[in-house]
């Protein structure tokens, strides 16, 4: 299905249309909306509020939170990320950090492929990272010595200077205000060992920048293009994943070569 990239799901003539294509997605949308008012009311921050999501999320179905409609989506999403990884560098010898690695939807076909101790997932949830070791468990992978930890911010201060050769984030910036995302490109360079990259998916639109219930948020491409070289980094838009069945679009980034 091609993507929108024009409309301003903000928009209240938006949210009418929709309710009148999808009646019966409407009592869904109205629980959501009453649940996420609540959550952000006791939330602090942004990064305080959607950890409530996810505990909420995650506390009905695991897989549903990260995205899977079904177990055979998450299965099917989970192999669209790492073959994408295998057909774009992605080495066994690599050392990985994922940021948002859920209940390890992809993050399972890393650490078998990857070397045993290669393997650093991050995510913002404890629950979520509750569900991933269950994960482990399931897929036998307890040998490949990965690493879960989980994180107040993006800022990656106690992880090690040019440790990482790639970086994941897939579904991460699609539910990121521009601060989080500035803070994560304020930060990556540090953990990116030389010719290294970080790979992440957006939400991308063509029209005006915009968010959902402050769960899922829209940028132009160039937004985010601009934002990374700020920061000394230099942002590829991935056209090719643009051919997969998947909503979201991607961009690689890398350190700015001198000069």
């Amino acid at each position: 299905m091609p993507k929108n990239l024009t409309a301003n799901r903000a928009s209240l003539s938006h949210r009418l249309s929709y309710a009148l294509r999808h009646p019966g997605r409407v009592p869904r949308h109205l629980r959501r909306t009453a649940r996420d008012t609540w959550l952000r009311y006791r939330a602090p921050d942004h990064v305080a509020y959607y950890r409530a999501v996810m505990r909420s999320d995650t506390r009905r179905d695991p897989d549903a939170a990260v995205g899977g409609r079904s177990r055979e989506r998450w299965l099917a999403l989970g192999a669209m990320q790492f073959d994408y990884l295998l057909d774009h560098g992605l080495r066994p010898e690599h050392r990985m950090l994922e940021i948002g690695c859920g209940n390890l939807r992809a993050g399972w076909r890393f650490i078998e492929y990857l070397r045993p101790g290669h393997y650093y997932g991050i995510d913002i949830s404890p629950d979520i990272l509750f569900a991933a070791q269950d994960t482990l468990q399931q897929q036998g992978l307890q040998g490949r010595l990965p690493t879960l930890t989980p994180v107040r911010d993006l800022t990656l201060g106690f992880l090690p200077e040019g440790g990482f050769d790639v970086v994941h984030a897939h579904s991460v910036f699609s539910h990121s205000p521009l601060p989080v995302i500035e803070e994560c490109f304020a930060h990556i360079g540090r953990v990116l060992a030389p010719g290294g990259w970080f790979d992440f998916t957006f939400d991308r639109t063509e029209g005006e920048e915009h968010h959902v219930l402050r769960e899922d948020f829209y940028y132009r491409t160039e937004t985010l293009v601009a934002l990374a070289a700020d920061h000394g980094l230099t942002a590829r838009f991935m056209d090719d994943w643009e051919d997969l069945p998947h909503g979201q679009s991607k961009i690689r980034v890398t350190h700015r070569a001198p000069g």
